[in-house]
């Protein structure tokens, strides 16, 4: 066993140190919330309420059921953040679900690359026999991350900051407290969507992944892009197939997969 603690110390520091835009990135995904159609289980069946989540919160009654919550978000203030994240949309998943895919886990890895960058350049020695003891180049931060595991702790370290931040907050002053910078994110999708990145090139040798990898997801029934509630179902295909975890690392970004979801299935094959 080799001694990584001061390495998980650090990105409870750099999270800490970027608290803030944790808080704003939160603030920012909540916009919008209040405008959507309320929904809520009857008979085993996702339905209407009748009512707008704003229109249900400023009423007073609570946006999630005990049914659906989570314990951890439990006994949350009627139109409160939290009892959002207790709520569920049209699918059935739960708020608090799309919030650790599309706010946490890719806040969360970029946490630990900073760390890691950190640590590369300010702690070089311990930095260069960490990357040996998990098998990787010092050079390569993300592969060291993503071995190190430090990811899924470190997520619910911000979740927990998240919480203590916003929990009882009106989801109505969230959202006017990330409207700026929702208006941010928003211009730099438009921005994206017109000029588009040209596709990566296969490495020549994941050709062979790629034709299993493309064979596994045509047959696996998942959605296309596949969004991140299918992430298990592609991976689990994916795995079915024969690939390796590298490989699957490496097919990832030439499949018609969302962004979020490859990230979600980097954070559970670094969670394995």
């Amino acid at each position: 066993m080799f001694d990584v603690d001061w390495m998980g110390l650090l990105t409870r520091e750099v999270l800490r140190e970027r608290g803030v835009a944790l808080i704003a990135e939160s603030c920012a995904w909540a916009v919008g919330l209040s405008d959507r159609p309320h929904y809520r289980r009857r008979s085993g069946r996702i339905v209407p309420s009748g009512l707008t989540v704003g229109e249900r919160a400023a009423n007073g009654q609570p946006l999630g059921s005990e049914e659906d919550g989570r314990v951890d978000l439990e006994d949350a203030r009627p139109g409160s953040f939290q009892d959002a994240l207790t709520m569920i949309g049209p699918d059935g998943r739960l708020e608090a679900e799309r919030f650790d895919d599309e706010v946490l886990v890719p806040f969360v890895t970029e946490t630990c690359r900073v760390a890691g960058e950190r640590a590369r350049t300010t702690r070089r020695a311990e930095w260069a026999e960490l990357a040996e003891d998990l098998g990787e180049e010092p050079a390569d931060v993300g592969d060291v991350v993503r071995a190190g595991g430090w990811e899924a702790p470190l997520r619910i370290d911000a979740e927990h900051l998240v919480l203590a931040a916003l929990r009882d907050v009106p989801l109505i002053e969230v959202e006017a407290e990330g409207l700026p910078l929702s208006l941010v994110r928003a211009a730099e999708a438009a921005t994206r969507a017109a000029a588009p990145a040209p596709a990566p090139t296969p490495d020549e040798g994941l050709a062979g992944a790629l034709f299993l990898a493309r064979a596994a997801l045509e047959d696996s029934g998942c959605a296309v892009p596949v969004p991140p509630a299918e992430a298990d179902l592609l991976l689990a295909a994916l795995g079915d197939a024969g690939l390796e975890p590298d490989e699957v690392t490496g097919v990832l970004p030439h499949l018609p997969v969302e962004e979020p979801t490859i990230t979600r299935i980097a954070a559970t094959l670094a969670g394995r």
